[in-house]
């Protein structure tokens, strides 16, 4: 495993890291808590991310309704481990959809409720889950500018997030000498390999860390969707498909095949190269990998090894283009 610097804070992060979105649901949406993995499923998985040299766990209050927070802080104690966390605020633990947002009464309760989960007293790392159009960005700031002083989270970052929106919470930060987000979270992986570049150029001017979730676009870069085949059962495309629809055509299917290719002459698997594409970008600290099962974390974990030059990420990315 390698490891690297969080911008300019001083935490240091595997080059992979765990994303616990599967723990006891999938993601935040309430119609499938309690599905995903199970309590021991997790634990498997957490057990073989510290044995690869994971040492970054990426979860929110809201997945699996407060079970992935609660599973990691079980797993914590169990095992004796120590990992760098990262957590989410913005989305409802219960479901209920007026229990949302980042006001800054509720990003404080919030906090609190993912430290008991947890069971620890501090967060490395607290992400604004969803900009929140209602409520202003300085009340959101200032809330998360608090929990840093106090010693409850050591840095603030931002996911889902626009260039826009972005450059107006580093702004206000550096106007009202507010602790400033650290480092960005949002999707990209090559079925859309341009999709961040605003973002990604503010990282690097701004020295801002980027972790990039969904590297394989709900499955999609692993090959396990085929033309005219049925999706496999507990699959994306089978629990949650809709972010997806707009992939289920003959381009798409052509694409992969091509990529299947790329991967099948460097004798690698579809997924270790889709990830060695974003971790050969220079703005990318660390990829958040969500593995069903330990075998897929392990793909993941051997694209570290995976040496691509700049023309090869541009090649893989013109056949997505």
């Amino acid at each position: 495993m390698e490891y690297r610097r969080l911008g300019r804070t001083p935490l240091e992060l595997s080059r992979i890291g765990l994303g616990c979105g599967n723990f006891g649901g999938i993601g935040s949406a309430p119609e499938l808590f309690g599905r995903g993995e199970s309590e021991e499923e997790a634990f498997a998985l957490m057990d073989a991310a510290r044995e690869a040299g994971v040492n970054f766990f990426d979860t929110a209050a809201s997945y699996g309704g407060g079970s992935s927070e609660t599973w990691i802080g079980r797993w914590r104690r169990d095992r004796g481990a120590e990992a760098v966390l990262s957590t989410k605020v913005f989305w409802s633990v219960t479901g209920d959809p007026a229990d949302r947002g980042l006001s800054h009464e509720r990003v404080l309760r919030e906090n609190a409720a993912s430290l008991e989960r947890l069971g620890v007293d501090r967060v490395e790392m607290y992400l604004t889950h969803e900009p929140d159009p209602e409520t202003p960005i300085v009340e959101t700031l200032q809330a998360l500018d608090q929990l840093v002083h106090d010693g409850r989270v050591e840095a603030i970052g931002a996911s889902n997030v626009s260039a826009e929106q972005l450059l107006e919470a580093l702004e206000t930060s550096d106007a009202r000498g507010l602790a400033r987000y650290a480092w960005v979270q949002n999707e990209l992986n090559l079925l859309n390999p341009d999709a961040q570049d605003d973002v990604r150029e503010i990282c690097r001017r701004e020295g801002l860390g980027f972790t990039p979730f969904s590297p394989l676009a709900g499955g999609w870069l692993s090959g396990k969707y085929r033309r005219d085949a049925e999706y496999p059962a507990g699959s994306r495309m089978t629990l949650r498909p809709d972010p997806y629809r707009e992939l289920e055509q003959d381009s798409t299917f052509d694409a992969l095949e091509t990529f299947a290719g790329e991967a099948g002459r460097r004798g690698i698997e579809q997924s270790t190269l889709a990830i060695a594409w974003l971790l050969a970008q220079p703005e990318v600290t660390a990829v958040v990998v969500g593995p069903r099962r330990p075998e897929q974390l392990h793909s993941a974990v051997a694209a570290v090894e995976v040496q691509l030059s700049e023309s090869e990420c541009d090649e893989l990315a013109a056949i997505f283009a």
